[in-house]
């Protein structure tokens, strides 16, 4: 059965996340919420309301995603999943039909598996995270909570990413770094060390 859902966020980043979703038949979107009311629609899809209407919406509609992006910091997409959890929706794992996931890795819920990423075996991703276009997840990987890997970064072997971390797009990782929490990694780095809590590099 095709369960409804709704959006929240209507930024560029929803759009990729609408082809996602739409790529299966799991879910019917039913809208985004968004604080800019100024858009009335995205891709079709129309904006419900701001944040002020979710719980009006959780009575007819019980599953919610996030699709608002993250790549300075990700106290937003952590704030809006804090609330939803707060409103009892349900939050599902998004996974593309054009994404490989392996049965032996394990996602929490909030999570995204954009076009053509790979989740190898004996990875585990924490919640509310995105794995972006083609990213490449590999075996034994750990990623904490509200983490981003962008479009074609390589996480090889036994690499951990901390909670609330992103890594930029084409960025390589040598295997069993540990990068950690609340880090900003740029984009096309290869990173052959250890990274500290906090620290931003470009």
């Amino acid at each position: 059965m095709i369960k409804k859902i709704i959006l929240i966020g209507a930024g560029g980043h929803s759009k990729s996340c609408i082809d996602v979703i739409e790529s299966s038949s799991e879910f019917d979107i039913v809208g985004l919420i968004d604080n800019d009311l100024d858009q009335k629609k995205i891709l079709d899809y129309p904006i419900l309301g701001d944040d002020s209407n979710l719980l009006a919406f959780r009575d007819k509609i019980a599953y919610a995603f996030i699709t608002v992006g993250q790549i300075k910091n990700a106290n937003l997409r952590e704030n809006l999943y804090n609330n939803l959890v707060s409103l009892n929706f349900k939050i599902p794992i998004i996974k593309s039909s054009l994404a490989y996931v392996s049965p032996h890795s394990n996602i929490l819920s909030g999570t995204i598996v954009m076009h053509g990423s790979i989740v190898n075996s004996a990875v585990e991703v924490g919640t509310n995270c995105i794995l972006n276009s083609n990213s490449l997840v590999e075996h034994d990987c750990k990623i904490g909570n509200n983490s981003h890997i962008a479009t074609g970064a390589i996480l090889n072997g036994g690499v951990n990413i901390g909670n609330n971390s992103f890594i930029g797009s084409n960025t390589v990782i040598k295997q069993n770094i540990n990068i950690g929490n609340n880090c900003v990694i740029g984009a096309g780095l290869f990173i052959k060390k250890n990274i500290n809590d906090g620290v931003t590099i470009k």
